[in-house]
């Protein structure tokens, strides 16, 4: 019998940070989507001390692409094992391990290692699998080294916040309306375009273009997931306006006693080097964080806020 082929990879960058910091990025998976540039969404299924179980979202190539991963955290070697179940074909299995080597002079050297066989064997599929898994470690490996660097400012750069309306209808009938933003055009007044795609049922593609303040149109893109069961769609821009480097967020509704509560969470970071282009020479991190603030939440309080017109119309309409 012939014995089954492993490929064996590894990809190395040097860090200006601490080993500590780096580890810490590393063990916080939830927030990859945010610095590194292939992940879209990360969820924490389970957690049991040092045993983790993630349900990731990522792009490998031009395909978006899921899995469970399983990882062993060893905060005393800085090490995170890890191995995806069940992979996705033509990976019949996939490991590895990531690992924090602290060097002299608060440097860091990270690595990322991979095992994989592949159904059948088949050489040209495995060069395909190798060729996915270097360009995702330099993207990944890249985004954690620009994240770890700037660790002492990096509460400057990203924002979290969250708009919120309570909506007199069902719950079902708000998440509809967020989900559908197909029709948003003809019911938001800062919309003026959109391009709604859903090649697979849950996965979709959203285009925008924005009406700013100054008459300008602002175009972005984004990656959504929809759980409609549990009134959740979670997105990341692929596109995003100039002040941001990225920005992940989720629109959810929920039903309590008094009707339903409608959320629009956003995480972004901030793009420095494009503060003084957009705001002003004199500009500062600052006054982006509120220009931000105040522009992402005026826009997402918008559509909450028709999303709350137009099923409470619809839904009266029915009840009377």
């Amino acid at each position: 019998m012939t014995a089954e082929r492993v490929y064996r990879t590894s990809h190395s960058i040097d860090i200006s940070a601490p080993a500590g910091i780096v580890y810490g990025l590393l063990t916080d998976a939830v927030h990859w989507p945010l610095f590194l540039e292939p992940d879209v969404h990360v969820e924490r299924l389970e957690r049991d001390g040092t045993d983790e179980r993630l349900r990731m979202w990522a792009f490998t190539g031009d395909s978006l692409r899921s899995w469970i991963c399983l990882r062993v955290l060893d905060p005393l070697t800085r090490r995170v094992e890890f191995h995806h179940s069940p992979p996705q074909p033509p990976v019949k299995t996939m490991r590895g391990t990531w690992a924090v080597e602290e060097l002299p002079g608060h440097l860091s050297r990270l690595t990322v290692l991979h095992d994989f066989t592949v159904h059948g064997g088949l050489t040209h599929e495995a060069q395909q699998v190798e060729q996915a898994v270097a360009s995702t470690s330099r993207a990944e490996l890249a985004g954690l080294k620009k994240a770890a660097e700037r660790w002492r400012r990096l509460d400057d750069v990203v924002l979290c916040f969250e708009e919120t309306v309570r909506v007199d209808a069902p719950a079902d009938a708000v998440h509809a309306f967020l989900h559908r933003a197909g029709h948003w055009a003809r019911l938001l007044p800062h919309v003026s375009r959109v391009r709604l795609k859903e090649p697979v049922s849950g996965i979709q593609t959203l285009t925008v273009d924005t009406l700013a303040e100054t008459g300008a149109t602002q175009t972005t893109e984004s990656v959504r997931i929809c759980f409609p069961h549990a009134g959740r769609i979670v997105y990341k821009q692929t596109v995003t306006p100039p002040l941001l480097e990225a920005h992940t967020g989720e629109w959810s509704v929920r039903s309590d006693a008094a009707g339903t509560i409608a959320t629009a969470q956003h995480s972004v970071v901030l793009c420095e080097e494009a503060v003084p282009r957009v705001l002003g020479p004199c500009a500062d991190l600052a006054q982006a964080r509120r220009h931000v603030r105040e522009t992402l939440g005026r826009a997402s309080a918008a559509t909450l806020e028709a999303a709350r017109r137009h099923t409470e119309t619809g839904w009266n309409a029915r009840q009377g």
